[in-house]
């Protein structure tokens, strides 16, 4: 592996999976392919669906925070993360915004002086492309010219063309970057693709219709669902019509479909990750002398409720917790002062149950 240790996919999987809560399948692509990078081999780019919440950002952050920990990785960590509308209104044309921001980033890391090691850095570089799904080539049967206009401009990149960019120094110096060895990974919500499959599978147009599963919580509560995950039921005629075209589809090897967070997984993204949303309320409240406490009864009454809105994963968690903090927020110390003791404050189940009683 040139410039790189030799790291195996489990290596980088155990590193992503500190953060990535619930999508080990998507983590393990990811990782397999962060490995085939580094390593020089042909690595297809990836295409991630999921729901709002699901992960997507949270695994792309991860793999730009692995790569930029390591000096062993650093000619290798040279990652952008670029809105899919970006490349509909670039100016430049042909995929360059994205060059751009790549050798941009680059110098930062080697010096304006170093442009050879920055151009290298450019093909060597892992781009990260986010709401994939807002750059259909029509919307309601109408032609979306914005959405023609970015796929194909990041189809040129994809089709590893070498690209004249106009670099950034005083001689506006035109270099051609060879695309052939960047990574492109992509992710989306695709609402309406999910709501067309979802219609699909629930008359039984091809497949046996959906029925209702009962769902039972830790704590005994029962709820109905329909089972349905996007993966079981997706084709790419689906991806079509929604569309993305057949040229552009082709260009990834992997469409991974991201799972549902169910109550367990829900759970362990409130509480276990660095930045967690329970870490940080309790990072709030650790100002005023508190030390805030939560039964594990009270984690999966959050994760329960939080459960039901399955379309905005685990965004659904800071909905539930608010409700449940916001009034504690805002009188955290209760009176006391710094030369007061530190004293607990603990969220027990009974305490979510009111919250979330009152709040209804």
């Amino acid at each position: 592996m040139p410039d790189a240790p030799p790291l195996r996919p489990r290596d980088v999987f155990d590193a992503l999976r500190k953060t990535v809560v619930g999508q080990d399948e998507a983590t393990r692509e990811v990782a397999t392919a962060v490995v085939k990078h580094l390593s020089a081999h042909p690595s297809g780019n990836l295409l991630l669906i999921g729901n709002s919440g699901s992960g997507k950002t949270t695994l792309m952050h991860a793999v730009e925070n692995f790569l930029s920990s390591d000096q062993r990785l650093e000619s290798f960590s040279n990652v952008v993360r670029v809105n899919a509308n970006v490349l509909a209104e670039e100016h430049q044309g042909r995929g360059k915004s994205i060059l751009s921001r790549l050798y941009r980033n680059a110098v930062r890391k080697v010096g304006v002086e170093a442009i050879g090691d920055a151009l290298r850095m450019v093909e060597r570089g892992i781009v990260f492309v986010d709401e994939i799904d807002k750059i259909r080539t029509h919307v309601g049967g109408v032609p979306n010219v914005r959405g023609i206009i970015a796929q194909e401009a990041l189809l040129t990149l994809m089709e590893n063309e070498n690209v004249e960019l106009d670099i950034e120094d005083p001689e506006r110096t035109t270099v051609s970057i060879d695309s052939s060895s960047i990574l492109f990974i992509v992710g989306g919500a695709f609402e309406d693709l999910y709501q067309s499959v979802f219609h699909r599978a629930q008359i039984g147009t091809d497949v046996a219709p959906l029925r209702p599963t009962v769902v039972v919580s830790q704590s005994g509560q029962v709820r109905e669902e329909l089972a349905f995950h996007l993966r079981d039921y997706i084709g790419y005629e689906d991806l079509f019509r929604y569309g993305m075209t057949p040229q552009f589809v082709a260009r990834f090897d992997s469409i991974v479909v991201f799972n549902d967070l169910g109550q367990q997984d829900l759970a362990s993204i409130f509480v276990e990750p660095e930045k967690s949303i329970f870490r940080t309320s309790r990072d709030y409240f650790e100002k005023f002398n508190v030390d805030l406490q939560i039964t594990r009864g009270a984690i999966m009454a959050i994760a329960w409720e939080a459960s039901r809105q399955k379309r905005i994963g685990a965004r659904a968690l800071k909905e539930v917790f608010r409700r449940i903090i916001r009034d504690l927020e805002f009188d955290p110390s209760q009176g006391n002062d710094s030369n007061v003791p530190r004293r607990t404050l603990t969220i027990d189940e009974q305490m979510v149950a009111r919250a979330l009683k009152d709040g209804v």
